[in-house]
């Protein structure tokens, strides 16, 4: 008998990494930012397929902001490392998925954008918690 009061948990590895963590690719060395993640391969085949490394589809894989470039990534967690230089990451879209550094923690501050490759957002990103809204402006003419 199948229960639909318990929460569904694939078959797979518990996710090593967090939205906001800078990591490292373990074979070609690129720095980045987590934005979110799959708890297995969503890609398509035909993706897949072309990919030259094609680790293990059953494993988490993360959305990663590379850092110093415009280009977003889809990388298995069995290719990333922690990275533990504390540098701060350069990516045109940071600002759209986070609104600050937990210095201490290395880690950046995930908002509630959500990650939609392809479909931007509705609206623009929200303010931080706890910054002051910029007054209305006065109607035209007055």
């Amino acid at each position: 008998m199948i229960n639909l009061n318990e929460g569904f948990a694939p078959n797979g590895q518990p996710a090593s990494f967090n939205p906001g963590q800078v990591v490292s690719h373990v074979s070609y060395g690129y720095r980045g930012l987590i934005v979110d993640s799959d708890p297995t391969c969503q890609a398509a085949d035909a993706w897949y397929h072309s990919n030259q490394t094609q680790p293990d589809r059953n494993q988490p894989w993360y959305h990663v902001l590379v850092d110093g470039s415009h280009e977003a990534t889809y990388v298995a967690q069995s290719n990333l490392k922690l990275d533990p230089s504390g540098a701060p990451v350069v990516h045109p879209m940071l600002n759209l998925f986070f609104y600050g550094v937990d210095e201490e923690e290395n880690k950046y501050l995930r908002n509630d954008v959500p990650w939609n490759p392809g479909q931007p957002p509705d609206a623009p990103p929200p303010l931080p918690p706890d910054t002051p809204q910029a007054p209305p402006k006065p109607p035209a003419g007055n």
